[in-house]
């Protein structure tokens, strides 16, 4: 059974009440979406991505308590990084330039494909631990069915059979999350 993640809405509300616990797994869910933002969707350097990311998290952290409903954290989050993004480059440009102008051309095609790594993300969160260690190993951090088979002590032939197995779980999480199939169904491997 895999260990149930907070909800965005639990960890802001248990935020607002002091718990420091949630404040650093709030900011340990959002810290690759708003460095992501800053470098892919705004090609800003690494360290303007840094100073973007201190600004984000301050102003959440002072702005918490603004926040109309918990579960509208990530979309908050993810304006306020634009916002600060944009500010950041006004601020090294020589010429005044409007909002539009600032913004990337294809800003809106790198923040869809974000925002589907991020959805690809939660759901990792909802498969057991041997599943999200499996694919991680293999879509992240790029290693071979050999290099697993020797880490987890297991043949390659069957990394290759739980790489499949985990992905037809993450599958199913997907359409379910989509609408495509009934809770149930998932549960059953069937789908419509």
């Amino acid at each position: 059974m895999p260990l149930r993640h907070p909800s965005d809405a639990e960890l802001v509300a248990r935020c607002r009440a002091g718990d420091a616990d949630a404040w650093r797994l709030l900011v340990e869910r959002f810290s690759r979406y708003v460095y992501a933002i800053a470098v892919q969707a705004y090609r800003l350097s690494s360290e303007d991505a840094d100073d973007v990311f201190q600004e984000v998290f301050s102003r959440v952290y002072e702005r918490l308590d603004q926040l109309r409903r918990d579960d509208a954290v990530r979309p908050w989050i993810g304006q306020l990084t634009r916002r600060i993004c944009l500010d950041r480059i006004r601020e090294r440009s020589t010429v005044d330039l409007s909002d539009e102008e600032l913004e990337p051309r294809d800003l809106d095609e790198t923040v869809e494909r974000l925002e589907q790594a991020w959805h690809v993300h939660e759901l990792l969160g909802t498969l057991s631990e041997p599943c999200r260690e499996i694919l991680d190993r293999f879509f992240a951090q790029d290693q071979s069915y050999r290099t697993i088979g020797e880490a987890l002590e297991l043949p390659a032939g069957t990394i290759a059979s739980r790489i499949s197995r985990c992905l037809a779980a993450l599958r199913r999480s997907w359409e379910t999350a989509e609408g495509r199939i009934e809770p149930s169904e998932a549960s059953s491997g069937k789908t419509r």
